[in-house]
């Protein structure tokens, strides 16, 4: 039985005859220079060629087992067919994402901006945002849609900071939107990369290559050119801007040093933010505005506008929680290089449609300020990340 399987084996690897059974110093005469090396370093009951790559097959299977390796002598190589395929999926997923995100956040401000001329209440309208995530998460973790984090006393300690940045921001970003053009208050924001590095500069003791501070020039003259040209200047409105700045860039700072390691990412994350921040964002927006002005403007709204009002403020609400929850899932699938130059690309998209639907006015020089400011916002997501993987 062994003798046949020899023969067998024998055959399929290339000998025309079963190999006869010599000792060990004629073998070393007459076998090729391939297999002259000593027949005791072989296994027993192993057939070896080195005609072609490495192949071993054992006698002792009880069945046989086909196996093959690609051979050097083929002119075609193996095909990654599973390979090529899971990458174009990654690429076609990621590109699903961006352009959701961008969708998304345009109907957001477009929805925010209707809402805020007919109803300006901003603390209230961004008490509503974080309310209508939070209701849809939790619904969510209920029904079993998504799964439930795992979370424990130090992480809510520790996000606790971050969701305090993060409703600054958030409040201060609508408050601009309300006295101001949308487009006007997405060219400040475009600004961030300079409050970042200030402040990453002079209160943590970071310090950046000289290519960095110098993509910060079109990025702050770009800002200002806009702002001394803009036709419907409002301080409140630029204020609101330049602090939502400064409050993402903590909250950016923050997520990063105290987050780190955390298993909770992505969409619960952003969930759990948002559920933090409107327990924060409530009380004071009782404070500022109060019930009897919601009140009295809802229904002024309402005549003003009719029943849809009623469907511009819902959509808004639901949209900015989704627009934000989809950066984070795509935050987790992307470089932060692809995030930034993304969103740069989402602060275009807004800028246009909003000048567009709103046919907000537009100078030469304002636009030219606003183009000079993202091509900044461009050039330091480059030089930052060069930098930071050096």
């Amino acid at each position: 039985m062994v003798l046949a399987a020899k023969q067998t084996l024998s055959a399929k690897i290339g000998f025309s005859a079963p190999l006869p059974r010599r000792n060990p110093s004629s073998s070393l005469q007459r076998l090729p220079l391939s297999l002259a090396f000593p027949s005791a370093a072989l296994p027993k009951r192993t057939v070896l060629t080195l005609s072609k790559p490495l192949h071993l097959s054992s006698l002792r299977a009880k069945s046989p087992v086909r196996r093959s390796a690609y051979e050097a002598d083929k002119s075609e190589p193996p095909q990654p067919i599973d390979g090529t395929k899971s990458v174009a999926a990654k690429k076609l997923k990621i590109g699903v994402y961006f352009a959701t995100w961008w969708a998304l956040n345009v109907v957001f401000n477009i929805y925010n901006k209707k809402v805020l001329n007919a109803y300006p209440y901003p603390w209230l309208t961004s008490t509503l945002s974080l309310a209508a995530g939070s209701l849809m998460m939790l619904i969510s973790w209920a029904v079993g849609i998504v799964e439930t984090p795992k979370t424990d006393f130090d992480f809510w300690k520790t996000l606790f900071p971050v969701a305090v940045a993060h409703t600054i921001g958030h409040v201060a970003a609508t408050v601009s939107m309300s006295k101001v053009a949308v487009s006007f208050t997405h060219i400040i924001k475009s600004g961030e990369p300079a409050f970042s590095v200030l402040v990453s500069r002079f209160l943590l003791g970071e310090t950046f290559p000289t290519s960095v501070y110098l993509s910060l020039i079109p990025i702050i003259g770009g800002c200002a050119l806009s702002a001394l040209t803009e036709l419907n200047f409002n301080m409140i409105g630029f204020m609101g801007a330049m602090i939502s700045n400064l409050a993402f860039v903590f909250r950016n700072i923050f997520s990063k040093k105290g987050m780190k390691g955390k298993s909770v990412s992505g969409m619960n994350y952003y969930a759990c933010l948002s559920m933090l921040s409107l327990l924060i964002l409530t009380p004071f927006a009782f404070a500022v505005e109060g019930p009897q002005m919601w009140i009295d403007g809802w229904q002024k709204a309402l005549s003003d506008i009719g029943p849809q009002f009623v469907w511009w403020v819902a959509a808004q609400s639901v949209f900015y929680h989704l627009y934000n929850q989809v950066s984070y899932m795509s935050l987790d699938q992307i470089s932060p290089l692809t995030f930034s130059v993304g969103n740069t690309m989402k602060r275009i998209s807004v800028i246009v449609s909003s000048i567009i639907i709103f046919r907000t006015p537009v100078q030469p020089v304002n636009a030219l300020g606003a183009a000079i400011a993202i091509l900044g916002t461009f050039l330091y997501s480059q030089v930052n990340y060069t930098a930071h993987s050096l």
